[in-house]
């Protein structure tokens, strides 16, 4: 297993992952590789247009201050026919650079909101990949900020920051050949700050990508903060906390601005000292080519081609600075995303599809299984148990005794540590968790329900089914009564976690989702455990319908839950103490039969009863 967190900070260790953010991200955006070439086609000549206009404005010059202009030696002899050329020329490279904008910003838009959509799902598909533990571990805030904020973030360098590095370099190349055409030794002294800049850029660039990096892990821990303490907003108003998770949270805060102002410190330094360069080569060109054309060596043409030339080349070096600080931030960010996306999935999955027949017609076993969560003590100790096809079996146990667990092994949430889990002569581990999920439908004490209607939280349990079906889910999970009395009926929005609704009421809603699956196994994981005893009532005759014809799992406090089970396993500590029907264990006297007694109220009788004997 690869800590999460260790595995997204690599680079602040100086520990690259797969090569460097840049190689990386080449690599996962081989699919829109012709559609790069177009658009850095359209960034190179729509600058080259853009340079053009110095040139013409020269000419222009020539031809007003000279009998033997440039343009002369086109064979255009009069000097008005000349400027009219000149005019044309001017329309056709104005045309041309609107044009090719148009095309660069319509073309690398497209690319970044492409990769945006693609690196977010790709992601997210992914992380619906990965095991349980690796949940556990990692601060639900953190994960969001990479699928949400840093993919976001790279797709601003997508959308500006690509065009803008390709516009500095043709810029340098384009203005360099003329200057070098016009006269080598003003392009000499005016270049002299071209490699200062670019020397100053690799040292920036390199002094802030680890800055770039803390700060977009520190960003992820506030979000997780802050999700954390929406998540628990009851249990900090009961609490009167509201102080304490206040300060969390600015400390949470306060981390991520410190990140953030170190790394603006140094950004903020970086484009003052760039004017400084570009100060000491205008001036060279001002100065050099001013006293070349003073000579004759140069015509007024040419020195204003490159006056205006020098400001074209060195100005727009100002951004520099910006750009590679948007370009350091979506490299930081590119390395969380494409982190998590090779974060490597624990769970190895089958190649074998199991029929919906095959599931109804054989056992479950589960044969010395033993289990241990990561940095835990272990759960299971060699646990070996069927489970009859079409029966229920009920596990009962007390807290930490690893009920949940057998049915979380069974899904594949987890993979059991030895022994081997088969359905049949089938071993789970063989199976497509797609086949075997699809086979297994789970109620959990701890009800999901998603921000969205009551009719869309049912058929999660089967997207595909019609209202129709959905309705007679409901009707079985006997959730039809409530639903209709609500003001919006099906189309009522249950709220983030369903907190509109009542704990029974979710409850329903989760029965009916199971039934909508309509899997061969049933698992009821604690299903009544939260609600009173008329909506537990309720919801014991909506199982008993539902588990008819299908293999059952109850996990249940409640022993008057697995009453009926045909088999009842009780668990203590990871291990099978007890085992057979509910009058077989009563008539053992075992654990079964004192935490029945405590349940159904014997103990307190008989110490009523006791107490009342010793004062006669």
């Amino acid at each position: 297993m690869i800590d999460g967190h260790d595995h997204y900070r690599s680079y602040v260790d100086g520990n690259e992952v797969g090569g460097g953010p840049l190689s990386r991200l080449r690599q996962s955006m081989s699919s829109e590789r012709w559609q790069i070439r177009r658009a850095s086609a359209s960034s190179v000549l729509n600058k080259m247009f853009d340079l053009a206009p110095p040139l013409l404005i020269g000419a222009a010059v020539d031809v007003v201050v000279r009998e033997d202009s440039l343009i002369s030696r086109t064979g255009i002899e009069e000097p008005f026919h000349q400027l009219l050329f000149l005019a044309a020329a001017t329309i056709i490279i104005w045309v041309g650079e609107s044009f090719f904008q148009y095309m660069y910003q319509l073309q690398w838009r497209t690319i970044a909101q492409s990769v945006e959509h693609r690196l977010r799902l790709e992601a997210w598909e992914h992380v619906q990949k990965l095991e349980m533990t690796w949940f556990s571990m990692q601060p639900k805030g953190e994960v969001m900020s990479i699928i949400n904020d840093d993919v976001n973030q790279l797709e601003r360098f997508l959308d500006v920051g690509a065009n803008e590095l390709l516009q500095v370099i043709t810029t340098v190349v384009v203005i360099g050949a003329i200057f070098l055409f016009i006269s080598w030794e003003v392009a000499l002294l005016a270049f002299i700050p071209i490699p200062i800049i670019l020397w100053g850029s690799f040292r920036f660039q390199k002094s802030i990508e680890p800055r770039y990096t803390r700060m977009r892990s520190e960003v992820g821990k506030l979000n997780a903060e802050l999700e954390q303490a929406l998540s628990g907003i009851a249990a900090i108003k009961a609490f009167s906390a509201e102080d304490y998770a206040a300060e969390r949270l600015n400390q949470a805060s306060e981390r991520y601005r410190e990140a953030n102002q170190d790394a603006i410190r140094l950004s903020a330094a970086f484009v003052p000292l760039i004017r400084m360069a570009i100060l000491l080569g205008f001036t060279a060109t001002l100065l050099l080519g001013g006293w070349f054309t003073l000579k004759g060596d140069l015509t007024v043409g040419e020195f204003s081609v490159l006056v205006f030339l020098t400001q074209r080349l060195l100005w727009p070096l100002t951004r520099l600075g910006e750009t590679v600080d948007l370009y350091q931030r979506a490299m930081a960010s590119t390395t969380r995303i494409l982190d998590l996306i090779d974060t490597p999935v624990d769970i190895d999955e089958g190649d074998l599809e199991i029929s919906r027949k095959e599931v109804v017609s054989n056992d479950i076993v589960f044969e010395k299984v033993d289990f241990t969560y990561p940095e835990r003590e272990q759960v299971l100790h060699g646990l070996s148990l069927t489970m009859k096809s079409g029966k229920t079996l009920g596990l009962v146990g007390s807290t930490g005794s690893g009920k949940t667990t057998v049915a979380h092994l069974l899904l594949r949430f987890f993979d059991r540590t030895s022994g081997m889990i088969r359905i049949g002569e089938h071993d789970v581990r063989n199976l497509t968790l797609t086949s075997l999920r699809r086979s297994i439908s789970l109620v959990a004490q701890r009800v999901t329900l998603f921000p969205t209607t009551i009719r869309e939280n049912i058929r999660y349990g089967r997207p595909e089914a019609t209202d129709e079906e959905v309705r007679d889910a409901a009707e079985i999970a006997e959730a039809i009564e409530f639903i209709e009395r609500l003001p919006e009926g099906w189309d009522t929005e249950v709220g983030e976690g369903g907190q509109r609704l009542s704990g029974g009421q979710a409850q329903r809603l989760a029965i009916a989702r199971a039934v909508l699956k309509d899997a061969p196994v049933l698992i009821l994981d604690e299903a009544t455990s939260s609600v009173d005893n008329e909506t537990e009532a309720a919801l014991q005759r909506s199982l008993s319908r539902i588990s008819e014809q299908r293999t059952t799992m109850i996990i249940a406090h409640r022993l008057s839950t697995v009453v009926h089970a045909d088999m009842i396993v009780v668990m203590e500590q990871g291990k099978i103490c007890e085992l057979g029907t509910h009058s077989d264990l009563l008539e053992k006297g075992g654990l079964y039969r004192e935490l029945w007694a405590v349940q159904s109220g014997e103990r307190m009788k008989r110490g009523l009863e006791e107490s009342a004997l010793e004062e006669e």
